[in-house]
Order: C-alpha cells, then sequence, then structure tokens
C-alpha cells in the first residue's frame, strides 16, 4: 500500500500527516511504528490522522497515533499542524475550524501572523479523571520514583500529564526517570511526565517525556500542564511563554472553569509516498526509538 504523507512540525515536534477525508484508511500497529521510525520510515513523533467530520456542528474528525502504535486522546502541537495541514491543502476556507477528537471538541484558530492558536478546553483535576489513583484532589502529591519521593501536580489536559518543578531542566533526569513515570502504576493509563523551570512568573522552560514516544523537542498538552498547575500553585501569572527545545509557546488561562489557549508555529517540512507494504520495524529498533 502507497501512502500519501504530508511531513510538518510545531516547534520541533514533528508528525507525518495523512488525509483520510476521501478515502478511510485503518493502520496497524506495526505500520504506525514504521511510520514514526527515523531510519526505516519517514521518522515522526506522532501520526495524525485527518478524517471527515462524524458530526453536523464540527469541521473535522481527528486521530492520534503515538511512535509505539497506540492511539491516544490529544496533542496539542499536532492540532496547530492539524488547522494548518487542512487549510493549506484546500480542505476548508475556515480559519477557525471544530476538530473532534478521542477526548474532546478542540477549535484551531489560524492567526493573521501565520501562527495558530488552539482552544484546548479546561483542565481536569479531579483524580479519577485523570485518571490517577489517589484518594481526593489535592494542589500537588509525592510520587514514589523508584524509592525517590517527588511531588508532582496530576491533571488532564485531554490527556494525563504529571508535572514537577526542577531547577535546571538541563539536568533534570528526563531520560532516565520519566520512563519510570510514564508507567507508574498510579496511572493506570500512563502518563506524560514533565519538567518545569520556572524563569519568571511569566516564562518557563519545559522539557517533557512524552507516553508512547519518549522525550519530544516540545510537547503542546504538556506546556498547558505545565502552565495550570504554575498558575494553580502561584508560581506563575497568564499569559506564560514556555521555552521548549523546539521553540516557543505562549499559553494563556484566565483560571478554574476556563478554556486553555495555545499559541505557536505549524510548518509543513516536506510531502511524499511512503509504501508500507515492506517488512515491520524490527522489535529491537522498535524498542530503541523509546528508550
Amino acid at each position: 500500500m502507497k501512502l500519501a504523507f504530508t511531513k510538518m512540525q510545531g516547534a520541533g515536534n514533528d508528525f507525518v500527516v495523512i488525509d483520510a477525508t476521501r478515502t478511510p484508511i485503518e493502520l496497524t500497529r506495526g505500520q504506525v511504528q514504521r511510520l514514526c521510525d527515523r531510519r526505516f520510515g519517514v521518522g515522526c513523533d506522532q501520526v495524525l490522522i485527518v478524517e471527515r467530520a462524524r458530526h453536523a456542528d464540527t469541521d473535522f474528525y481527528y486521530r492520534i497515533y503515538n511512535a509505539d502504535g497506540g492511539e491516544v486522546q490529544q496533542c496539542g502541537n499536532g492540532a496547530r499542524c492539524f488547522a494548518r495541514f487542512v487549510h493549506d491543502n484546500g480542505l476548508t476556507t475556515k480559519l477557525t475550524i471544530r476538530v473532534e477528537t478521542v477526548s474532546g471538541i478542540i477549535q484551531p484558530k489560524l492567526e493573521a501572523d501565520g501562527t495558530v492558536t488552539v482552544n484546548m478546553g479546561a483542565p481536569e483535576f479531579e483524580p479519577a479523571r485523570i485518571p490517577f489513583v489517589a484518594p481526593a484532589r489535592a494542589l500537588t502529591y509525592p510520587l514514589d520514583v523508584d524509592g525517590a519521593i517527588r511531588e508532582i501536580a496530576a491533571l488532564s489536559m485531554g490527556n494525563p500529564h504529571a508535572v514537577q518543578i526542577v531547577p535546571d531542566v538541563d539536568t533534570a533526569p528526563v531520560t532516565t526517570e520519566g520512563p519510570l513515570i510514564e508507567r507508574h502504576a498510579r496511572f493506570p493509563e500512563r502518563v506524560n511526565a514533565g519538567y518545569m523551570q520556572v524563569v519568571d512568573r511569566h516564562t518557563v522552560r519545559l522539557r517533557v517525556f512524552e507516553r508512547g514516544s519518549g522525550e519530544t523537542l516540545a510537547c503542546g498538552t504538556g506546556a498547558c500542564a505545565a502552565v495550570v498547575s504554575g498558575i494553580e500553585r502561584g508560581l506563575l501569572v497568564s499569559p506564560v511563554k514556555v521555552h521548549t527545545r523546539g521553540g516557543e509557546l505562549r499559553i494563556r488561562w484566565d483560571g478554574a472553569g476556563h478554556a486553555v489557549f495555545m499559541t505557536g508555529t505549524a510548518v509543513a517540512v516536506f510531502a511524499g509516498e511512503i509504501d508500507l507494504h515492506q517488512d515491520p520495524v524490527p522489535a529491537a529498533q522498535a524498542s530503541r526509538a523509546l528508550a
């Protein structure tokens, strides 16, 4: 099967975007892994599939697959690339679109300066709805990570996040501790592990070990979760600039009951075709890609 795709990136978080509005496309876990693999495939953090709307009050349906082949609920940087893709490819002329995802409806808006703003919806703090195992909602929680106690904020931005504050993101144990938090027993659906350094009340630096993808250059929902947790703790004041390794995101949140708005770039890198009838990615290679 030859599959047409567009490679895109938002703040260095990169995607393979596929148009399935004309012909439905179902990918196996192995095919997703091949697309994401940076040696045997195209190479990306996530695969995004653009589908026809399933309801009259939306414009599109949007599916997201992580590098391990698993389908997930939400991706903030992907939402911006999604909006740029459907507009640049003539699938819509609207500057603001309503997109349905597994976790609900989001509303990306193309700005005059070329950036994209996404209404990411309101954050969810109730442990059962994150989901996170805790007796009651709290501002922060102690989390035993291989014998070390970490103080985390737990919340959902359509997908689960564990955010901790560190003095310096450059020396934070993202790649060693991140996998342990991702698969921690208190997060039954796994979790994105965020490490935030507060620079001032309107600026942070952030690294995220993403569920199913490993550390990425940027994580949109992770940036939203980090800023929300910082505002909740009285450390930050909206709006906040989030400096990731791939670029800058701008986050606005007006507090409880309000939606989070994220603004950043979305860029098409190249387009092409790939033959997915090749042999699957070797298991050892797939494991190394997420190590």
